[in-house]
């Protein structure tokens, strides 16, 4: 029987395949849980009045953090979902704000991909363009992971 949402194995992602998540509206709730679980308590986050008075950027910030934790999510099922062993390091650039109410999505596009040393595993990094509505790049990274690959394969 078909696992739902079970991610792609490491073969299955050649170099230019090219994905895109369903999108994701971040809410003020999104925000505050955040910043409360996390420590984010700066006055971007937290001082409204702050933020009118002193911030560049006006509106309800979402921590690029947390867009990053987000877009992550956005990109489990289906891609890496029981094929994904380890994260392994990435480069991550915030192109620009999001703010409450904001929905993104995220465009994956497989940039390097390689076998690993042993054990039928492979190497897989992928450059994630998280896009807001006006579809505008606010988030770009690169992660790589390790995956696993269809047995059998080398």
């Amino acid at each position: 029987m078909k696992l739902l949402g079970h991610g792609m194995y490491w073969q299955d992602m050649p170099v230019g395949a090219k994905f895109k998540t369903y999108g994701r509206t971040i809410t003020e709730t999104d925000i505050v849980n955040f910043i409360s679980c996390t420590g984010f308590l700066e006055v971007l986050f937290t001082d409204m009045e702050y933020v009118r008075e002193h911030s560049a950027i006006k509106g309800r910030l979402a921590p690029g953090a947390l867009v990053y934790a987000l877009g992550e999510g956005l990109t489990m099922l289906g891609t890496i979902q029981g094929t994904g062993l380890a994260f392994l390091g990435m480069d991550m650039d915030v192109k620009g704000p999001t703010f409450a109410g904001d929905t993104i999505h995220v465009e994956i596009e497989v940039i390097e991909q390689r076998p690993a040393s042993k054990g039928g595993r492979g190497l897989v990094r992928t450059r994630n363009n998280i896009i807001n509505q006006k579809g505008e790049a606010v988030l770009v990274y690169t992660p790589l992971r390790l995956m696993v690959g269809r047995e059998g394969h080398e």
